[in-house]
């Protein structure tokens, strides 16, 4: 998460990123704040870290690609991973 401008706590970030997984029908199971950390790959030099969170869920197979739609344009919402698990 691009925290660079935010000013509130972290975790009404997290809270609205709560909101979009249950806004798709999904049912969250855990949610992990991994904290600060430094990315793999720096896409810009004065932003080389960002906060990382976990959101384990499940959701009709729709869903990641209307959270990430719901996301795409939130400017604290840097970068986005899904990973789908097969029941």
């Amino acid at each position: 998460m691009d925290t660079r401008d935010y000013n509130e706590p972290i975790e009404n970030l997290i809270e609205r990123l709560k909101q979009v997984v249950t806004s798709v029908d999904g049912k969250i199971s855990e949610v992990v704040n991994h904290g600060n950390k430094h990315f793999v790959r720096v896409v810009n030099r004065k932003f080389p870290a960002g906060v990382y969170v976990q959101i384990s869920f499940e959701a009709p197979p729709i869903a990641p690609k209307l959270i990430k739609e719901k996301l795409r344009l939130d400017r604290n919402i840097d970068r986005i991973f899904i990973e789908g698990i097969a029941a």
